[in-house]
């Protein structure tokens, strides 16, 4: 039987390792490349053709999310696994949107991740049951693309200023959309609006 060639996206060394020991101690799974960064892992797909993607969400350079859309149009034939740390149901429905075909977090066992490697590979959808019920009952993301590029740019304390020069904005449109996102998080400021959505999974 051939072996399922297995792609390891994950920033912590530690971590990374681990899996890739564990996963490779399973008779039909060969981990045959091993990133620290989101930029790396369309590369490494390019280079290695696996099978199946295991990517962290949270990964210097590009997020996990949007390196699954991307691996979706260059290397069409790899299946998505995300497994994180952070159950949050806005991150489950982004990595649907993205083409990931699995969705779980790194506390179970490392018999289920091997278990859900063969199922995707396979054709089946995998998702942690808890977290799919939360999303469920979470609804969609309601902020628009704009409001969440303009928090995203709010992240780091920049001003109003500074945000309308990042993303090519008049300053009220810019105060427009952070002041929609701050009512529809139910918030009382910006940094507090940052904080709820990248809580709920929407940033």
């Amino acid at each position: 039987m051939t072996n399922i060639r297995v792609l390891l996206a994950e920033d912590q060394g530690m971590m990374r390792g681990a899996l890739a020991l564990l996963l490779g101690l399973e008779d039909d799974i060969e981990v045959v490349a091993q990133v620290g960064t989101g930029d790396a892992i369309v590369p490494a797909a390019l280079e290695h053709r696996p099978d199946v993607a295991l990517l962290d969400i949270e990964l210097p350079g590009m997020s996990g999310l949007d390196a699954a859309a991307e691996l979706r149009k260059q290397v069409p034939g790899c299946r998505v696994l995300i497994l994180t740390t952070f159950g949050r149901p806005g991150y489950l429905r982004r990595a649907m949107e993205a083409g990931a075909a699995g969705f779980l977090v790194k506390d179970g066992p490392v018999e289920e991740l091997a278990r859900a490697v063969r199922r995707v590979l396979a054709g089946e959808t995998v998702v942690d049951p808890a977290l799919a019920a939360a999303a469920l009952s979470a609804g969609p993301n309601p902020l628009t693309a704009r409001e969440r590029e303009a928090l995203r740019a709010a992240v780091d304390g920049a001003t109003v200023a500074d945000i309308a020069v990042r993303l090519h904005l008049s300053e009220s449109t810019v105060r427009n959309y952070l002041s929609a996102a701050i009512g529809k998080t139910g918030t009382r400021n910006r940094a507090e609006a940052v904080r709820e959505a990248r809580q709920q999974g929407w940033l």
